[in-house]
C-alpha cells in the first residue's frame, strides 16, 4: 500500500471515536423506545438472530454451472438477433430497438399505431405500459417487449452470474440487506438472486445453473399461499378460514363463490380468474387493474370484485378498518408487531394517498410473511447446527428457503423442514411448507 493511501492514525482515531460516539447516541435514544414496546423489542431480537443466519447463508454461497449459463447466453443472443430481424421486417426498415425516439417514429408516423398516452412534453409515449397495451393487437410492440426481456435476462444473469463466482470454489455469494424494504422483506444484491424472472421459460431456465456438487442435491422449501393465509388470519373471514382449515384449493373455492357454481364445476379459466382476484385484491388492485389483467371490461371486473366482497365480507371489513387505522395512526403493523409507517396516507395528492392506502392493505400481509420466513430461518438453522451440519442453507428468496445437502439426508429434510416452518407461529389457519428436491434449483420446484 502506498503511503498516500494511508490515513494518519490520529485522524483515523478521531473518525472512529466519533463514529462510535454517534452510534451510542442513537442507541441511547432508540433503545428506551424499544424496551417500552414488547412487540417491537421482539422484532428487534428477530432481526438480530436473522443477521447471524444471513451471515452463514452468505458464507455458504451457491455453486454455479458457468457452462450452462454460457449456453443460455448463446441461445438468448441468437433469439434476440432473430427478433431484431422480425422487428425490422414489421417496421419496414432497420431501427434501434432501445431508442424511444426511433420507436415512436416507427409506431406513430410510419405505421399509424394508436397513441395510448403522452409524455409530460406532449409526445406519444412508448413506455412499458404502452408497449404492453399495443402488443395485445400489434406484432411489432410484442417483438420489442420480448427483445427487451431477453436482453435484461442476458445482461443481468446469464452473462454476469458466472463471472461473479469465486474462481477457487465456483460459488456465488450474494449479500442480503435487512433494512431496505419497509415491509421487512430481505433484499439481495451483488448478485440479486431474488429477482430472477420465473414467468418465462427462459427466466426459469436460469435456475438450472444453480447446482449441487457430486453426491449432493438442491432442495427448496417454501410456504404455500402464505399471503392468502395471512389475509384469512387478519380478516377473520369465515369462508376463507374454512377453506384453509379443510385443505381446499382456495382459488377453486373462490371461483365457486364468485361464479356461483359448485367447486366441482369450476373451470380452469374460472380458477385462473379467481387466482388473479385473490392476489390482486391483496395488492390493492382496482377494477381497472383487474380488467386489464384479465382482458375484460371494467364493468365485468367491478362485478367480480363486488361478488368477491359479498362472499368474503370479512376481507372487505379488514380492508376498510385497516385503511381507517392507517389514516388515524399513520402506520400499520404486522401480526408480530413490525411497524410500517405510511407518510402519504393523508396526503392531499390523490395518487399518492391511493398508493399509501394500497400499501396499508398489503404491508401487514407482506410484512407478516417476511417475519415468518425469518422465524423459519432462525429455527431451521438452530436445528441444522444441532442435528445436520452437512445440510447447508444457501439462499432465501422471499417465501422460500434453498438448501444444499447430501443425497442421504433428503428424507430427513422432506420431513423435518416443513415441520419447523409450520411450527414457528400459530395463526388461525395452518401454515404449510412444501419441499422439492433436484440436482439444480429449477428441478427442485
Amino acid at each position: 500500500m502506498c503511503i498516500r493511501d494511508r490515513v494518519d492514525i490520529v485522524r483515523a482515531g478521531e473518525y472512529s471515536c466519533e463514529d462510535s460516539d454517534q452510534t451510542l447516541a442513537v442507541h441511547q435514544v432508540l433503545w428506551p423506545q424499544l424496551e417500552a414496546d414488547a412487540r417491537l423489542l421482539g422484532i428487534y431480537a428477530l432481526e438480530m438472530e436473522t443477521s447471524e443466519v444471513l451471515y452463514r447463508i452468505e458464507r455458504n454461497g451457491v455453486l454455479i454451472d458457468a457452462d450452462v449459463l454460457a449456453a443460455q447466453s448463446h441461445a438468448l443472443g441468437t433469439r434476440m438477433l432473430a427478433l431484431e430481424q422480425e422487428a425490422y421486417e414489421l417496421a419496414g426498415q432497420p431501427f434501434n430497438l432501445a431508442s424511444p425516439k426511433q420507436i415512436g417514429e416507427i409506431f406513430f408516423e410510419r405505421l399509424g399505431l394508436p397513441v395510448i398516452k403522452k409524455t409530460a412534453k406532449g409526445a406519444p409515449s412508448t413506455d412499458e405500459e404502452v408497449l404492453e397495451k399495443l402488443a395485445e393487437d400489434y406484432p411489432l410492440p410484442a417483438r420489442i417487449l420480448e427483445h427487451r426481456g431477453l436482453s435484461k435476462l442476458k445482461g443481468t444473469y446469464t452473462d454476469k452470474l458466472g463471472t461473479l463466482a469465486l474462481p477457487r470454489t465456483g460459488r456465488v455469494h450474494t449479500h442480503y440487506a435487512q433494512a431496505v424494504a419497509v415491509t421487512g422483506r430481505l433484499s439481495s444484491n451483488d448478485p440479486n438472486l431474488q429477482n430472477i424472472p420465473i414467468r418465462t421459460p427462459e427466466g426459469r431456465r436460469v435456475r438450472e445453473a444453480f447446482i449441487a456438487p457430486p453426491g449432493r442435491v438442491i432442495a427448496s422449501a417454501d410456504y404455500s399461499q402464505i399471503e392468502l393465509r395471512i389475509m384469512a388470519h387478519l380478516s377473520n373471514d369465515e369462508s376463507l378460514l374454512q377453506a384453509f382449515a379443510t385443505g381446499q384449493d382456495v382459488h377453486r373455492a373462490t371461483a365457486a363463490e364468485v361464479f356461483g357454481v359448485s367447486v366441482e364445476q369450476v373451470s380452469s379459466e374460472q380458477r385462473r380468474y379467481a387466482k388473479v382476484i385473490n392476489f390482486g385484491l391483496i395488492y390493492g388492485m382496482s377494477a381497472f387493474g383487474l380488467a386489464r389483467n384479465l382482458g375484460i371490461d371494467n364493468t365485468a371486473a367491478r362485478n367480480y370484485i363486488d361478488r368477491y366482497f359479498q362472499r368474503y365480507p370479512g376481507v372487505k371489513r379488514y380492508m376498510d378498518e385497516t385503511k381507517a387505522q392507517a389514516k388515524d395512526m399513520g402506520y400499520v403493523e404486522t401480526v408480530f408487531g413490525r411497524r410500517l409507517v405510511l407518510p402519504e396516507i393523508n396526503s392531499p395528492n390523490g395518487p399518492r394517498r391511493a398508493g399509501a392506502e394500497r400499501a396499508a392493505i398489503n404491508a401487514p400481509m407482506q410484512g407478516t410473511a417476511a417475519d415468518l420466513i425469518k422465524k423459519s430461518m432462525v429455527a431451521v438453522q438452530a436445528v441444522l447446527d444441532a442435528e445436520k451440519p452437512d445440510v447447508l442453507m444457501i439462499m432465501q428468496v422471499h417465501d422460500e428457503l434453498v438448501f444444499e445437502l447430501p443425497e442421504g439426508e433428503v428424507e430427513w429434510l422432506r420431513r423435518r423442514i416443513p415441520e419447523l416452518m409450520a411450527g414457528v407461529a400459530e395463526l388461525k389457519v395452518p401454515l404449510v411448507a412444501e419441499v422439492g428436491v433436484g440436482p439444480n434449483w429449477d428441478k427442485a420446484h
